[in-house]
């Protein structure tokens, strides 16, 4: 059994991978230096491989994601039907949670704001400002990430409405359920929404100028999902119309977002490149390779993996 390990990892994740695996042989290489050869002996791939060097993968069995999104993986023709997908859900709850919950507080105080008026020597009041506490909080996306971040916005006092594809049980911490059918009227209702969605064909370009004039006027809007869920020109002029307070952006379409574009400057557009996730935070490597570790040992052994990927939906099974 040959197992090609493609993500960053440390001398203690070397250790557990390797102490997951006895008996294979294990090939650490980094996603950029892979050989050819080195993909086509694999049974095994953990990391993120470039999809475009799947093919040449002639010997693949399973490929272990260090991501949640798998959307890229899930295209005809990158990987054979017989081949597992399963990813990283479960890692990055901690992380994103925390990046969304920063992003909120600094544009509800006027963190921002502030800190330009800093830059420019300016000391002058930013006037009122807004609280988490009696807001009403809209996530889209109730995986471990929105359920990691409505269980801080629910600490601080926030009604939190949750919206998944089907209905289904109520996961604690959600005070109410919804589906994408009764979207709009969700929207109305939001002092904050947030969208955690992958990219799928029933996310792409989600929130357009329709929705984004069915929500509150003074909400605020937090994309930590994927860029193309935003019709980027209809995010743009609800923002320029003032129908907004602030829009949180760690990801974007296009992205990366080209140095003209309009969007960067937008006022009360707050954009971060891509980075609430990877592995910026230290626990988040270490989740990640416990996720592959525990499928690791279960994939030797003939038991079911975690993590599966429904590759109709984008969506852990």
């Amino acid at each position: 059994m040959k197992i090609l390990i493609t993500m960053g990892v440390k001398e203690h994740h070397e250790e557990e991978l390797k102490k997951s695996a006895a008996g294979a042989e294990l090939l650490f290489v980094p996603a950029d230096k892979v050989r050819l050869d080195e993909l086509a002996d694999a049974d095994v791939i953990i990391g993120n491989i470039p999809p475009e060097l799947l093919p040449a993968a002639t010997n693949l069995r399973w490929l272990q994601l260090n991501t949640a999104g798998a959307d890229a993986y899930c295209k005809k023709g990158v990987l054979k039907d017989d081949v597992l997908l399963t990813n990283a859900t479960g890692a990055y709850g901690l992380a994103l949670s925390e990046h969304l919950l920063a992003q909120l507080l600094a544009m509800m105080k006027k963190l921002y704001p502030y800190y330009d008026n800093q830059k420019k020597a300016i000391w002058h009041d930013e006037g009122q400002v807004t609280s988490i506490e009696n807001a009403t909080v809209l996530i889209l996306g109730i995986g471990d990430i929105g359920r990691a971040f409505a269980r801080r916005v629910k600490a601080l006092g926030a009604y939190v409405i949750g919206v998944r594809r089907r209905t289904g049980s109520k996961p604690v911490g959600i005070d109410e359920l919804g589906t994408l059918k009764n979207l709009d009227s969700l929207l109305a209702r939001a002092d904050v929404v947030v969208s955690i969605l992958p990219s799928t064909a029933a996310t792409t370009g989600l929130f357009d100028k329709g929705r984004f004039a069915a929500m509150k006027k003074g909400a605020y809007f937090l994309n930590i999902g994927r860029g193309n869920a935003v019709v980027t020109n209809d995010l743009i002029e609800a923002m320029r119309a003032g129908h907004l307070a602030g829009a949180a952006l760690d990801v974007t379409d296009p992205e990366p977002l080209p140095e003209s574009h309009p969007l960067w400057q937008t006022p009360g557009v707050y954009i971060t490149p891509h980075i609430s996730g990877d592995d910026h935070l230290p626990a988040t490597q270490d989740r990640i390779v416990q996720i592959a570790a525990r499928n690791l040992a279960a994939f030797l052994k003939g038991e079911p993996l975690e993590n599966l990927v429904d590759r109709e939906t984008g969506y852990k099974n």
